[in-house]
């Protein structure tokens, strides 16, 4: 995974987008941009991005179990899934809602995997880096109860003091600027997602402001 800025294409099946195919047209588009990397959820979406672009894949699977807080790749079924789709990097949960244990199982596992851990908070960027992690990402900075409020810059200067992994900036850097002070802080790279590729959210931002002055 080359140093730059990284696309996720992702749509949900609640979202507009939902499809394989839409996703691995959003992917082409984002490597005719100059992304460098995609970030993509589920293994059908996966294979999809694969036959039609050569860039570099964050593979995750979201999904929701009874009882688990953790959903971005939460069990060691879907971190198989994804070491047989071909990912180059997989990309899971590593906050403190997913246990410890679970995390350096998967790491002894598949040691000639890379993986990137999602946090929330510095402190669990660090201990993601000292097990071993790769990369370590912003992803969930104030989406779960014990970051809400947390500022994702503030975790992102922390990480890149402290912190053994090479890190990412991810999670509402959505705008251009944000994503170039990111690295220039000295970011490896940044994610950027629904500002590109989630059209909704895009043109909810611009109806808000018009209907200001309607």
């Amino acid at each position: 995974m080359n140093s730059g800025l990284i696309v996720s294409c992702q749509a949900l099946k609640d979202e507009p987008l939902h499809s394989s195919f839409i996703m691995s047209r959003m992917a082409v588009a984002a490597e005719l941009g100059g992304a460098v990397g995609i970030r993509a959820n589920s293994v059908e979406d996966i294979k999809a991005i694969k036959e039609v672009v050569k860039l570099p894949i964050i593979g995750i699977i979201k999904k929701d179990y009874e009882g688990m807080k953790s959903y971005i790749t939460p069990t060691m079924k879907e971190v198989d899934a994804l070491v047989e789709a071909g990912v180059d990097v997989i990309a899971l949960d590593a906050t403190i809602n997913q246990d410890v244990e679970f995390l350096k199982q998967v790491l002894a596992k598949y040691k000639d995997q890379q993986f990137m851990a999602d946090i929330s908070t510095v402190e669990e960027g660090i201990r993601a880096g000292d097990l071993g992690f790769d990369f370590v990402g912003t992803t969930l900075t104030g989406y779960n109860e014990h970051s809400k409020g947390i500022n994702n810059f503030y975790v992102l200067r922390g990480l890149l003091e402290s912190c053994k992994a090479k890190v990412i900036a991810e999670g509402n850097f959505d705008t251009p600027e944000k994503a170039r002070k990111a690295i220039e802080l000295g970011a490896y790279a940044v994610v950027v997602g629904g500002a590109i590729t989630r059209p909704q959210l895009i043109t909810k931002k611009f109806a808000e402001e018009v209907n200001k002055v309607i």
